[in-house]
């Protein structure tokens, strides 16, 4: 499938040169080797079920910064390439559950979140369109009847009361073979939930709940020197350090030593290897709850001394994430530049790439005006421009320069497959 009227690209503003040439004439040079060893790991490791992850491209380094299990976005996500979704979803659930013909939604309780809801309303369009019967239940506890919404897209859904019937979730009458998870269980692991005999995707255990961010990147750093060795680059170009500190409390003001002796410990780290690459930037770490989503619990510092100085209204705003939880962990992450940037405004992008089962299936710009190259742009103010592939994100053009059009898409859909096998390897020990 060839599609012609692409979206525009964000421009690079960094030269490709140095490093980041050597990474994506790496993966256009090594593109057998890389796609025979992905096969080979799906082999071993099961994909999770679903996944998007926020890259960032400094020209000199391609890493990804997060991972999502339960995604949303999908309604950002081009049109054009739906039938990638549709193919993908048809090919989990016959590994899943080959017997599966109603499938049941269970979603976050963002009743009020226009955009969630119109991403969830595009997830059940992907669902039914690959020839299953789906329909979304809530875990809102007040809700005692079937609520229509209807969107500004002019479509609507329906939200159902969950019911639970012996080990099985059902509706009135609807007996679902198998539960679809949108929701990362931030606020816990509901007891309706647990036990059931129907399979749940993805797993509780991927929650946040249970899931940490650092134990994640642990795994992804494994994952960055075995695939970094395959090519024979340096895994710090496609890696971002990380280190991690516990028993934190923001209001408090305990365990902030930690948090200061690492992030002079990071930034000294990140310094070095700037010197080895002759790079002319000043390192920044992010500090970010050790689990929760939606760009809450985030703050950029570049020394010691901005944590010494946090006021209380940041303190305040890093001391809680995703629906009020406490935040008691960070991982304090190597603060990876973005030099991308969209349109006349120039304003700074990053890329996020979604994967259904193993498969590559799309993903977007997430552009922000009012922010700069090595802040968060997962914040209120950003927009969301569709990335469509002219060719499937694992088919480059070696006839084509690193950069251009689809091979830079190539090279995102590599670290965003390193980032999902990274989650296959935590789902496998979360699991065990």
């Amino acid at each position: 499938m060839r599609i012609e009227h692409l979206h525009p690209v964000p421009h690079l503003t960094t030269a490709l040169r140095g490093p980041l040439e050597r990474i994506e004439s790496h993966l256009l040079a090594c593109q057998a080797d890389i796609e025979a060893w992905f096969r080979q790991q799906w082999l071993t490791t099961t994909a999770p079920f679903y996944a998007s992850v926020d890259l960032r491209n400094a020209g000199f380094k391609l890493a990804p910064v997060d991972t999502n299990l339960f995604p949303a976005g999908f309604n950002n996500l081009s049109a054009d390439l739906l039938p990638l979704c549709i193919q993908a979803i048809q090919s989990a659930f016959e590994r899943i559950c080959p017997e599966a013909r109603q499938v049941l939604l269970i979603p976050e309780n963002h009743t009020r979140n226009t955009y969630y809801l119109e991403s969830l309303a595009t997830l059940q369009d992907i669902i039914r369109k690959a020839g299953y019967t789906v329909r979304i239940c809530s875990l809102i506890e007040s809700l005692t009847a079937p609520e229509r919404i209807d969107l500004p897209s002019g479509r609507n859904i329906l939200l159902e009361p969950i019911q639970r019937r012996g080990d099985r979730l059902v509706l009135d009458d609807f007996d679902p073979c198998m539960i679809l998870l949108n929701n990362d269980l931030s606020s816990g692991r509901p007891a309706i939930l647990e036990g059931l005999e129907q399979t749940i995707v993805p797993p509780l255990e991927l929650g946040w709940a249970n899931r940490l961010k650092s134990d994640h990147f642990a795994r992804y750093q494994e994952v960055a020197r075995e695939f970094a060795a395959l090519i024979d680059i340096d895994p710090w170009l496609i890696s971002p350090q990380f280190l991690k500190c516990g028993e934190i409390n923001f209001m408090k003001r305990s365990g902030e030593e930690c948090l200061e002796q690492n992030v002079s410990a990071l930034l000294e780290s990140i310094q070095r290897k700037y010197d080895q690459y002759g790079l002319d930037h000043r390192p920044f770490v992010v500090i970010k709850a050790d689990a929760g989503t939606y760009g809450m619990g985030v703050m950029t510092v570049h020394s010691a001394d901005e944590v010494r100085a946090l006021n209380r209204k940041q303190r305040t705003r890093m001391a809680a994430s995703k629906g009020g939880m406490e935040t008691t962990r960070v991982i304090l992450q190597e603060g990876v530049y973005t030099f991308e940037t969209w349109g006349d405004s120039q304003a700074v992008t990053e890329p996020v790439v979604y994967m259904i089962d193993h498969f590559v299936v799309g993903g977007f710009y997430r552009v922000h005006t009012r922010r700069g190259a090595n802040e968060n742009l997962n914040a209120p103010g950003m927009h969301f421009e569709p990335l469509a592939f002219a060719e499937p994100c694992t088919t480059p053009d070696l006839s084509k320069a690193p950069d251009a059009n689809p091979n830079r898409f190539y090279a995102y859909g590599v670290i965003a497959r390193l980032a999902l096998l990274a989650a296959a390897r935590e789902q496998a020990a979360l699991r065990a």
